[in-house]
């Protein structure tokens, strides 16, 4: 190959692998794929509470990444889970979240993500105890953490003992779960991205590639509305 080809062919790949950066940042940035914004404003009357209700799960089962660990949350108008992590909340209300924790957990990196921040209450309830920090080093260590970085809102998802399901929906009468309950008030009006910060993409780089970095897998967006 002549140096004029082996230079087309180095600038080739460099811009492709250009194209599949832009493409994994967009697919993150992007809300609404595959499961569009779940609307969670028609459910109950101005100045309500809202009550929100989500899964996490060790492997999702099914789409074009069936082995990824993921999100799924209880559409309200249907009742039915839905593989979305964008969510169209209220401003200035509050929000009773519920998390049905079905994944393994593992020792924190960062012993900071086992404490609970920014939580009405300054706690949340785990299977009916008050949880305030989380001590990783012991039990089933942390799964997974709910976070909002702009609302300064931080809870620790701890682990499930035994064998975890292994495809969503997952079923509280028939697999092993911890249950996860707190309440935060959203802000005004914009767009806020909450994620897990806990490196959880397996067979990734540092755990953090995958669905780590995917939209409607372990990261989404709070889509407030006035």
């Amino acid at each position: 190959m002549s140096k004029g080809g082996r230079l087309a062919t180095v600038l080739g790949l460099f811009l492709v692998s250009i194209g599949l950066v832009v493409w994994a940042v967009s697919a993150y940035l992007t809300p609404g794929v595959p499961g569009g914004v779940v609307n969670f404003t028609n459910t109950q009357a101005a100045g309500q509470p809202v009550n929100l209700t989500v899964q996490t799960v060790g492997a999702i089962g099914f789409g074009a990444h069936p082995t990824w660990v993921s999100y799924l949350v209880k559409d309200p108008a249907t009742g039915k889970w839905t593989h979305a992590t964008s969510w169209q909340l209220p401003a200035n209300t509050v929000i009773h979240m519920t998390v049905d924790q079905f994944d393994s957990g593992s020792p924190l990196r960062n012993q900071e993500w086992g404490q609970v921040q920014g939580t009405i209450g300054g706690n949340a309830l785990l299977n009916g105890q008050p949880l305030t920090v989380y001590n990783s080093n012991t039990g089933s260590g942390v799964a997974h953490t709910f976070a909002i970085p702009a609302l300064n809102l931080s809870v620790p998802l701890v682990g499930v003992s035994g064998t975890p399901c292994g495809a969503a929906p997952c079923k509280l009468s028939a697999n092993p779960h911890n249950i996860e309950t707190f309440s935060f008030k959203t802000p005004g009006a914009g767009t806020y991205s909450w994620q897990c910060f806990v490196p959880c993409g397996l067979g990734y780089l540092y755990g953090n590639g995958g669905p780590m970095s995917t939209q409607n897998y372990m990261g989404g967006v709070l889509e407030v509305v006035q």
